[in-house]
């Protein structure tokens, strides 16, 4: 990992080679769908169950991002389907379900990770600037996974859903606003865990703290400096960590899991401070 931002986060290589706990063919037939799995945490959830025998389906906004993802998957001869769409249209998200089961025929697992915010200080928030993320990252799981249950539902199967949430523990100063999203949807789904057990759907979320990836470069460098500091580890994790964390309450290492948050931060909650527009100076203490 490097604190370089021409660097941050694996190259398509680098991911490939990383090594896995979890058996070759452990989700062979299944279809798997990952939102935003073109880059980032996302291509790393994709790449790991496509390498275990999984039919993805993918989407995100950027249809251009999604075709330059495809020949990385092609390695693992996974079978990908890739839709352009945004999760904050409900109509959209009801075509890309219709396109999935069209071409698959089932969904076995939907993560949730597509979302997204930018570093700011609450107070200057515009309200489309915090509406545009809440709309996103609570109202778009929230559509991708009313879809989803529906047709598990209606068609008389079992569900697994896994949400891509945050480090909310102790707050999230420069990003508010993906705080406020991310803690409703951990307690929407510690809800709707209770609602849908009778219809054999689990949900769950995975955490990060600050792992690495591209995403950092969003940040300004005073900020993500302090993403190496955030945790007693004092290193940030990494895309893998992620993947591998999502892999373990999709299979059946997770069958009795619900409405469970899985944190994944290094220690993060119980000691960090990180600062995503830099910590000011009034936070800083001299040593």
């Amino acid at each position: 990992m490097t604190q370089d931002p021409q660097r941050y986060g694996f190259s398509d290589e680098e991911l490939a080679a990383q090594p896995t706990v979890y058996r070759d063919g452990l989700f062979d037939g299944q279809v798997v769908l990952v939102s935003g799995g073109g880059t980032g945490l996302g291509k790393a959830v994709a790449a790991l169950f496509a390498r275990l025998g999984a039919k993805l389906v993918l989407c995100g906004r950027d249809q251009g991002k999604l075709d330059a993802a495809l020949p990385f998957f092609e390695r693992y001869d996974a079978e990908v389907m890739c839709h352009a769409m945004t999760i904050r249209d409900p109509n959209a998200v009801e075509g890309l379900f219709d396109a999935a089961y069209e071409r698959f025929g089932k969904l076995d697992v939907l993560v949730n990770n597509a979302g997204g915010q930018f570093p700011q200080a609450a107070i200057d928030f515009s309200a489309k600037g915090w509406n545009a993320v809440i709309d996103t990252n609570l109202n778009g799981s929230w559509y991708m996974m009313q879809s989803a249950a529906k047709r598990w539902r209606d068609t008389g199967t079992e569900g697994n859903i896994i949400n891509i949430v945050a480090d909310i523990w102790r707050g999230m100063p420069g990003i508010a606003h993906t705080a406020a999203a991310r803690a409703g949807v951990i307690y929407l789904s510690k809800t709707i865990a209770i609602e849908w057990a009778p219809l054999k759907i689990r949900i769950n979320c995975v955490a990060p703290g600050c792992c690495e990836t591209h995403a950092f470069a969003i940040y300004p460098p005073e900020g993500a400096k302090t993403y190496w500091e955030a945790n007693p580890m004092l290193r940030p994790g990494d895309a893998m960590d992620i993947a591998e964390s999502c892999v373990y309450l999709a299979a059946s290492s997770g069958k009795f899991i619900t409405g469970e948050v899985v944190t994944v931060d290094g220690g993060q909650q119980l000691w960090g401070d990180p600062w995503a527009i830099g910590r000011p100076d009034y936070f800083k203490i001299d040593g």
